[in-house]
């Protein structure tokens, strides 16, 4: 009699995204839309949001006075004090991420409320706060309903729409997490306006490193237009987040690893050191100012090691300058200490230690060492190139 059975199975997912130009004004139907409920029980949602949008954006507390005055909606009152309404606060930055401290309280939250998995959680913030809320949802009755609203180019950009949602844990990031698609993601372009400007052009670091994996047409179009996006010329600068969200979205939907049960990671091209500088920094670095820093040194590493064009390499540097982007971080000198990040992104994955460089734009390659002088002589070619550029933080 036979004992021993293995069954192929799948598990149908829709990842919805939508992109709109003023979601407090014109376009709150968009979300409302997404709204599903079983026959007239009116959906159960809850807000999570960034303080620092509370604090900074009238157009933010315009969507969420929109939301609590409709009338198809069953808002749980979740408001504090300090800021009446059904609102949940998380404080904005790596903070929401540093402990469990935020996730217990809106776990907490999620069960005095009563949501079930047939309600939503609306999360309005930045990368940092959606992976934490996103997080607390997964997990709780094994996951809510989630819409995603990110606030910064970043994650508009990128992480926003992933499906990887963590804190930081035992001094390493991302350490405490799982992987859960979210019901929707909505990219609202009036709500990157009230950005800072350093914030605004640091997420950019990651559509240039999805342009260097996926097309170089892409990268040239981006190098084109780094200045006008790194001013603010919201018309080009949002047609080059959607570009960076279309392909993270493309390759997370049709790239056959979505929860990352194989050894690469090729959407973490430049992350092995930018994850570990943030830790370093003490998260004074911005998660896309250490990318920006990481795609440079290992853009250089590929040149030397893997025969990318040095011309493709310099492009690379001189498109981060163009955006403003910091090419060097004094987490840097140490250099024994970042290179123990390798260790953690090959025990983050499992297996082999896996990382993504490249060989042409488009053309990007797994290595499963990295030689240690070539390395340090990378990030010392790059702080030659910082200190001649001016570009350091």
């Amino acid at each position: 009699m036979e004992n021993s059975f293995d069954i192929d199975f799948e598990v149908p997912f829709r990842h919805r995204v939508r992109f709109t130009e003023n979601l407090a004004e014109n376009d709150t139907g968009v979300l409302l839309d997404l709204l599903e409920s079983p026959s007239e029980i009116k959906p159960r949602v809850l807000i999570v949001v960034d303080d620092q949008l509370l604090e900074n954006s009238g157009r933010v507390a315009e969507l969420i006075e929109k939301l609590e005055n409709n009338q198809d909606i069953l808002l749980l009152d979740g408001g504090s004090t300090e800021r009446p309404g059904p609102a949940f606060v998380l404080p904005g930055g790596e903070t929401a991420k540093n402990s469990t401290q935020y996730v217990e309280q809106l776990l907490s939250l999620i069960n005095e409320r009563n949501l079930d998995r047939r309600s939503y959680i609306v999360v309005i913030g930045g990368g940092a706060v959606l992976d934490a809320a996103c997080y607390a949802s997964a997990i709780a009755h094994r996951g809510i309903r989630v819409i995603r609203i990110p606030t910064t180019t970043l994650a508009q950009g990128d992480s926003g729409v992933g499906v990887k949602n963590a804190i930081n844990f035992f001094r390493k990031k991302n350490w405490i997490g799982t992987f859960a698609v979210p019901w929707a993601v909505i990219n609202d372009a009036a709500l990157l306006t009230t950005l800072p400007s350093r914030d605004f052009r640091c997420g950019f670091s990651e559509a240039i490193k999805v342009s260097l994996l996926k097309s170089e047409n892409d990268f040239d179009e981006l190098c084109r237009n780094a200045k006008q996006i790194a001013n603010r010329e919201m018309d080009v600068a949002f047609a080059a987040i959607k570009k960076s969200c279309l392909w993270h979205l493309k390759h997370i939907t049709r790239g056959g690893d979505p929860f990352e049960a194989l050894e690469a990671r090729p959407l973490d091209f430049g992350h092995w050191s930018a994850h570990k500088m943030e830790q370093m920094s003490g998260y004074r670095l911005r998660h896309g100012e250490a990318v920006g820093i990481g795609v440079a040194i290992d853009c250089i590493y590929s040149s030397r090691v893997f025969g990318f064009p040095e011309e493709d390499m310099r492009r690379v540097i001189k498109c981060l300058e163009d955006f403003r982007l910091p090419l060097w971080d004094s987490t840097l000198n140490d250099f024994d200490a970042l290179l123990g990040g390798l260790e953690e992104f090959r025990q983050h994955l499992g297996g082999r230690l896996t990382i993504t460089m490249l060989e042409e734009v488009g053309d990007p390659i797994d290595v499963h060492e990295i030689d240690a002088d070539q390395m340090r002589a990378s990030i010392e070619e790059l702080r030659g190139l910082a200190v001649g550029s001016g570009s350091q933080r």
